[in-house]
């Protein structure tokens, strides 16, 4: 082994990063692997915006020191809590400075392999090398998590791709590419392939396409009364899913599990609708089949009359999301996967967002059946890295390097998960 560490944060997202900020202030000794802001700057498309308002777009240091809207202040750079959309690159730029503040340690590199050796976990990177740590956060990020529809398996591999695969868009100048999906990844999309002068035709199965509405800085009293404004949007829903986690953990997992899936729905940004005038749009089209044939990708549909459609075109791209599930997550271990209880098909956790496995936590969207929606958005890193970071604090300072961690009995190791 290479060496030994207490805590290892795989991923270096919005969570991981924030996670890592929080325990550098704290002194704790910790690893950050990964690429800082990966998902972000590789498999985004450039020229897009961000949904979430300037307010939500934003990292956490412990001290609130160093949020995006002091990004721009030091840089100069126009900013609004709402009603300003903040590009894709501005994001970036703000994570990747944050890295360099708050996680300097940040390896980039790769986790192949995730197991347990003894009460550690042995860690496996790219390069071979290994290590044991005592703690480890998994905040790995959608990634891992992308969803495509069964019927492109038809296909062959070059005519469809997922939307995460694409950043550079300017190879599909002139192709005709028909986009599924109707959320904003796939309106965003279609926008952008239309404006590097390709041919995208948006098809989705919903029958109306949502966007969200634009937020002044001026309310009136009533209607903050009536909507009060959050990080995820107006309304006390979405005002208690934002503030509350904790105890969004302690409703019936049903429940909770039902929240997640139909919270906010697939929806645009306000900001994009008047681009979207020149774009075929066929909604309520279900995909039924796929395949390829001279050159082409032939879709076969059903709209909701019954009748059916067949459109041929150059690539596909499913621009259908990401269904989070421990079972995609690669590098895990069998023996550490078949060991995690789960809500779904995500990770059972504690209060403290630590798994069934004894010192392996979960981070970020993988977390939102236990702690609810605003774990699929950055905002959720505030509560995640302020939770995880003085829960390993304490257990830490109870148990340092050295000693000998008490084992966990059975019955308790399960039922902190179960409350």
């Amino acid at each position: 082994m290479d060496t030994t560490t207490e805590v290892t944060i795989v991923g270096a997202g919005p969570y991981g990063l924030s996670i890592a900020a929080h325990l550098r202030h704290m002194n704790v000794n910790f690893r950050i692997i990964g690429s800082p802001m990966h998902t972000w700057r590789t498999h985004m498309p450039k020229g897009m915006h961000l949904k979430s308002a300037g307010l939500s777009a934003t990292l956490f240091d412990p001290e609130h020191s160093f949020t995006l809207k002091q990004y721009c202040r030091e840089n100069d750079i126009p900013y609004e809590d709402e009603g300003l959309p903040i590009s894709l690159e501005l994001f970036t730029q703000y994570g990747m400075e944050f890295q360099r503040r708050f996680a300097p340690n940040l390896e980039e590199t790769k986790l192949q392999s995730l197991r347990k050796q003894g009460d550690m976990f042995e860690l496996v990177l790219d390069n071979g090398s290994k290590f044991l740590s005592r703690k480890v956060i998994l905040a790995v990020g959608i990634d891992y998590f992308r969803y495509l529809p069964k019927p492109l398996d038809g296909l062959d591999q070059s005519h469809y791709s997922h939307s995460a695969e694409h950043h550079e868009l300017e190879k599909f100048r002139g192709k005709e590419v028909v986009v599924i999906g109707s959320g904003s990844s796939a309106i965003d999309m279609a926008v952008l392939l239309h404006e590097i002068k390709a041919r995208p035709i948006l098809v989705a199965r919903r029958q109306a396409l949502n966007f969200g509405q634009k937020e002044g800085r001026v309310r009136t009293r009533l209607s903050r009364l009536v909507a009060p404004m959050s990080g995820l949007g107006p309304g006390w829903k979405n005002l208690f899913c934002a503030a509350m986690p904790g105890l969004f953990r302690y409703l019936p997992a049903n429940f909770r599990i039902k929240v997640v899936k139909e919270f906010l729905g697939p929806s645009g940004g306000w900001f994009i609708k008047p681009r979207m005038k020149d774009i075929p749009i066929l909604l309520g089209y279900k995909l039924l089949s796929a395949t390829s044939a001279q050159g082409k990708a032939e879709l076969q549909f059903i709209d909701v009359k019954g009748e059916q459609h067949s459109i041929q075109v150059d690539h596909v791209i499913a621009a259908t999301g990401y269904k989070a599930q421990v079972n995609t997550i690669s590098f895990l271990n069998p023996e550490i996967e078949l060991a995690i209880q789960l809500v779904g098909k995500t990770p059972r956790l504690s209060a403290n967002f630590e798994s069934s496995v004894p010192g392996l936590y979960f981070a970020g969207p993988s977390t939102a059946n236990t702690f609810g929606p605003v774990m699929r958005f950055a905002l959720g890193a505030g509560f995640a890295s302020r939770t995880i970071s003085r829960h390993l604090q304490r257990v830490l300072r109870q148990h340092p390097a050295g000693g000998q961690d008490m084992p966990v009995p059975q019955s308790i190791a399960t039922s902190q998960y179960q409350r």
